[in-house]
């Protein structure tokens, strides 16, 4: 059981790494038991996100180095940053970089003031994400692809375009699984309507042989 264990989690780290990128997009299927749908953003706001992500990490290491730690990430151009700086004038300037950044709408600001994180707990962090999306995995009334996990220093950052409903379940998730010390929640909360008009429709039955 240990192995099936750890194999799940493996394939949720590679699905962590997977939806940073466009991977190509499943329809109407089912991973591991868990529902998976198309992608809530659409194919143009996907690339830019990726290019927000790109061009901010980019900005932020031209103009302060490597002395900070920050982690940026996008999900329909409402940007999360995460990580550690060495004061509170660095974390107010680079959300203000970033928040000036080609399409970025919303910048939610989650730096914190202290050392950076060693190797050991950026480990750690990503061992919980990847147990997470585990367990979405094996939900059978979630779809895991709606969401993004991030963990920094044991807090869990949960973002996507999801219902109250789906935002509750994903939370309930999270905090069920070891070392998560808290977890955020910055979603884009939509109608059970509106979730019905993003969802794939479900294939028609072939048609009845001629007789």
């Amino acid at each position: 059981m240990k192995h099936v264990h750890w194999v799940r989690i493996s394939a949720a780290l590679a699905l962590v790494m997977g939806l940073g990128a466009c991977a190509p997009l499943v329809v109407g299927s089912f991973v591991g038991g868990a529902m998976v749908a198309t992608d809530r953003r659409t194919s143009g706001t996907q690339l830019e996100d990726e290019g927000i992500e790109l061009r901010s990490a980019n900005r932020i290491r031209e103009m302060v180095g490597d002395r900070v730690h920050v982690n940026i990430t996008s999900y329909n151009r409402q940007v999360l940053l995460t990580g550690e700086v060495p004061n509170d004038r660095d974390r107010q300037y680079l959300a203000k970089l970033v928040s000036e950044v080609d399409n970025v709408r919303t910048v939610v600001n989650e730096l914190a003031v202290m050392p950076a994180s060693s190797l050991g707990d950026r480990s750690t962090d990503a061992l919980i994400t990847g147990k997470i999306k585990a367990s979405m995995l094996d939900s059978k009334d979630i779809f895991a692809s709606a969401y993004k996990v991030v963990t920094e220093r044991g807090t869990v950052y949960l973002m996507g375009r999801v219902t109250q409903r789906e935002a509750n379940r994903a939370t309930d998730i999270a905090r069920t699984v070891g070392g998560v010390k808290k977890v955020v929640r910055v979603f884009e909360v939509i109608s059970e309507e509106e979730l019905k008009a993003l969802l794939p429709e479900p294939p028609k039955a072939p048609p009845a042989p001629a007789k």
